[in-house]
């Protein structure tokens, strides 16, 4: 996965959008919209999300 966040650090506010878990990574797409993904679903999309060219962001572990 990918490296260092240029965006605000996620917080515990932060949820996945998939099920609302605490999110571990921020996917911002080409148009400058944001996904947040907890790391079961950061991993389950990431293929997919590397395809359609997102800037993936890592939050703290």
């Amino acid at each position: 996965m990918p490296g260092t966040l240029t965006r605000p650090e996620l917080t515990a506010a932060d949820r996945c959008d998939r099920c609302g878990a605490a999110a571990k990574l921020r996917a911002v797409l080409p148009s400058g919209s944001e996904l947040l993904f907890c790391g079961h679903h950061a991993r389950a999309y990431e293929d997919g999300l590397r395809e359609v060219q997102a800037d993936l962001q890592q939050g703290e572990q």
